[in-house]
């Protein structure tokens, strides 16, 4: 049996160099002594909340959402107690056997800046940009810039290769390949997951 372990950077550059991580683009200098940094991609979805009253997880509302494209050297200003989704500028692609986990910066968590709320945990065999769930818990407006550093990603071994890893037809995952900031999925299949 394989030992579970967090990978070091030389196992990750490994890894990355036999293509069990695929990160792309990729700087060798994002590589950290057990992560990767991420940066932000230019768009992000904004929630609309005047256009319903609430959300029903059972259906769709497409137009609850609306994306904003993050201009060259302009802000996106979070305001306090906003939450909006954004996604990592690099794809990133796991291997069967290879699980991730997405966590913010240090400097910063220490202005207010969270980057995830439930959502920090990569399966093995996903492959397409990470959604952010981006959040501003201080008092006072954050700015948000086109490629600034934004996370680190981290990777684990498995003890065994997943029989079903993320994409796969029997876990009809609901967003392998996504490029932009995508909104919940949740109402896809909701009332088959109720039966159980």
């Amino acid at each position: 049996m394989v030992n579970v372990m967090v990978l070091s950077d030389k196992s990750i550059r490994d890894e990355i160099a036999s293509g069990r991580i695929g990160i792309n683009p990729f700087d060798p200098s994002d590589v950290q002594p057990a992560s990767v940094d991420l940066h932000l991609d230019d768009k992000v979805l904004v929630f609309r909340n005047s256009t319903a009253p609430y959300v029903d997880l059972r259906e769709d509302v497409p137009e609850l959402n609306e994306m904003v494209v993050i201009e060259d050297d302009q802000p996106f200003i979070l305001h306090p107690g906003e939450f909006v989704l954004g996604n990592t500028l690099e794809r990133i692609s796991l291997s069967d056997s290879i699980v991730a986990r997405l966590e913010g910066k240090s400097s910063l968590g220490r202005i207010g800046l969270l980057i995830h709320s439930t959502a920090g945990f990569v399966d093995p065999g996903w492959d397409g940009h990470l959604t952010l769930e981006l959040s501003n818990v201080s008092r006072l407006p954050l700015t948000l810039y086109k490629g600034m550093p934004i996370g680190q990603i981290s990777f684990q071994y498995l003890s065994t290769p997943a029989e079903n890893p993320y994409g796969s037809e029997a876990l009809r995952s609901r967003y392998q390949g996504q490029t932009t900031p995508t909104a919940s999925r949740m109402h896809v299949g909701f009332d088959e997951t109720l039966r159980g």
